[in-house]
């Protein structure tokens, strides 16, 4: 799966394993893995992996294992980490 970035196309595989943070420096875990729409291959949430106990405490929407999910629509940034924005998480 190729995921768009501002005209700088990214393969769904090198977002995996990347520390997911807030615009204010809040680490959230790990993208563990990407929830996608099958028929428009639309990215829908990141599924945290060893969440920190700051996005312990927030009531994010879960998986049926109980894994934290982030909504891509938060996504701000991409590069070194995955950047959310803190209003659109909670």
């Amino acid at each position: 799966m190729v995921i768009a970035d501002n005209e700088e196309k990214r393969f769904s595989k090198q977002l995996i394993g990347k520390v997911v943070v807030s615009k204010s420096g809040k680490r959230f875990g790990e993208v563990g893995d990407l929830v996608f729409e099958t028929k428009s291959g639309e990215l829908i949430h990141i599924i945290l992996k060893n969440p920190t106990p700051h996005s312990a405490k927030l009531e994010l929407e879960r998986t049926s294992d109980g894994k934290p999910l982030i909504p891509c629509s938060s996504i701000v940034a991409l590069g070194d980490f995955v950047v959310v924005s803190d209003e659109d998480v909670i």
